[in-house]
Order: structure tokens, then C-alpha cells, then sequence
């Protein structure tokens, strides 16, 4: 589906001038596919999947979709492939839960711009969903933290896309609302077929949820392989500075993470 071929970018940083690059990235995206990007602070996380999305253009390297490079889609169609959902989801403008959700139809509607019954159908059914709908005449900003990144996980789905890029879906939420968000978007992998990649700073999240992951360091890819193999003490400890200690879940079966403080 995705195929991205010797990727490399770069930037400067204000706050100190130096430069950050992320380098030489081969990667390939199969249909279906739950991958969790973790790293630490500073390893081109966010940038990776700003890439992915179209929002950043490489030096060099080359993304394609479907064996055609993502440069020679418009907006509009790009818009019907990768729904993306940032790390900063705040709204200063008082619009309604339903309305954030139904601007995720905007490539969909004619010239007019005005929505069409099958849109209402299908924004109502994406609140019903995500378990929102009966917010949807509430402010974006009266609502919860927990219930704002429903609506705009909501918003990316109703695009109808092939994949969703989520980064930090799980940021500032408590742990009964992190463990919703990443329940449904193991729904949307599993019950949609939808491709789902997700930027994470919890790694017994990421233990739990993901199936394949992808490690950067320093602007590259460490390690591209199950999670399982990922999260491992030596991992953890040569890439985020940490002692840890890794077991399985008795209850769940799933990787669980224990950080030992120094």
C-alpha cells in the first residue's frame, strides 16, 4: 500500500540552530496493519508520520501509494487515502461535536460545498461509533478530553480513508480514556480493516495494542519488528536511558513494562 524508499529530511532548530534529520527511512505499509511508533523525545516520531500523511515534504527519497508517488495526488484525493488526527486537537472556535466531525466530509461533497443526506447518515453513524453521538450538539470545548479525541478520531474516519495516523492519540488523557481511545482503534483495525499507525509514548499501550512496531533514534528507524522483539530491557534501556523490566501480562498475555526508577 505505502512504500516509502531512502526518505531523508531535515530542519533547523530554533531554539539552539542545530539541525534535526531524519535519515535514509525504507519503510513499507501492508493494508490491515496496526504499527505503533515509539522513541524518545526528539527521535522524528511526529515528523515521520507528518511524512506519511503528505504534510512534510522529504529532501529526497520517495512515498508511494499504490505505486504512485504521493506528490501526484491532490488534496481532495490524498484527503480519501490518510486521515490524520495531530497531537493537538484544541479548537478556539466554538464549533459543535457534529460539526468538527462532518468537516471529515469535506472531500466528499460537490462544488456547492453543502452536505448531502448519505453525509449526515454517515457522520451520525461515526458518533453512534465512537460513542459520542449523544454530544453532538455539545461545544468541542465543553466536552472532555477523552470525548474531543473521540470526535476528532471520528472526523478522520468519516474521510472513509485507507489508513489513519494518530500522534499521541493517548496525550493528557486519563487512564480510563486511554484505554478507550486505543479499544477503539484496535475496532477500527479489526472490525473496519482499517490501517492504523500510531505515535506512543506508553509502552505497556503500545505492548498491549500494537503488533508491529517501528523504534527511532536520532532521526532513524532502530528497529522494525514485532512489538514483542521491540520492547525488550536492552531496547528500552539503549534507547530511552532506562532500566526496565519486561514480563507478560498474566491476565492479558500482552508485554508488560515496568520502569525502575534510579
Amino acid at each position: 500500500m505505502f512504500e516509502l524508499k531512502n526518505i531523508n529530511f531535515k530542519y533547523s532548530l530554533s531554539t539552539n540552530g542545530n539541525e534535526f534529520s531524519l535519515s535514509n527511512v525504507d519503510l513499507s505499509i501492508a493494508k490491515g496493519e496496526f504499527i505503533s511508533i515509539i522513541g524518545p523525545n526528539g527521535s522524528g516520531k511526529s515528523t515521520l508520520l507528518k511524512i506519511i500523511a503528505g504534510l512534510l515534504k522529504p529532501v529526497s527519497g520517495d512515498i508511494n501509494f499504490n505505486n504512485k508517488p504521493l506528490s501526484s495526488y491532490k488534496p481532495k484525493q490524498l484527503a480519501k487515502i490518510i486521515g490524520y488526527v495531530p497531537q493537538n486537537t484544541s479548537s478556539v472556535y466554538p464549533f459543535s461535536v457534529y460539526e468538527i466531525v462532518m468537516m471529515g466530509r469535506t472531500p466528499h461533497l460537490n462544488f456547492s460545498g453543502y452536505e448531502k443526506e448519505t453525509d449526515r447518515e454517515i457522520v451520525n453513524e461515526a458518533l453512534e461509533y465512537v460513542g459520542i453521538y449523544n454530544l453532538r450538539s455539545k461545544g468541542i470545548n465543553e466536552v472532555s478530553g477523552g470525548e474531543a479525541q473521540r470526535a476528532f478520531i471520528a472526523r478522520a474516519f468519516v474521510q472513509q480513508p485507507e489508513i489513519i495516523l494518530l500522534d499521541e492519540p493517548n496525550a493528557h488523557l486519563d487512564i480510563k480514556h486511554q484505554i478507550s481511545i486505543f479499544d477503539l482503534l484496535k475496532s477500527f483495525n479489526n472490525d473496519k480493516e482499517l490501517t492504523i499507525i500510531a505515535v506512543s509514548h506508553d509502552l505497556n499501550l503500545t505492548g498491549h495494542y500494537g503488533r508491529r512496531g517501528l523504534l527511532l533514534d536520532n532521526g532513524s528507524i532502530v528497529m522494525d519488528d514485532t512489538i514483542s522483539n521491540i520492547l525488550s530491557e536492552k531496547n528500552i534501556y539503549e534507547n530511552f536511558g532506562v532500566n526496565s523490566k519486561v514480563n507478560l501480562n498474566k491476565l492479558t498475555g500482552e508485554i508488560s513494562v515496568t520502569i525502575i526508577p534510579h
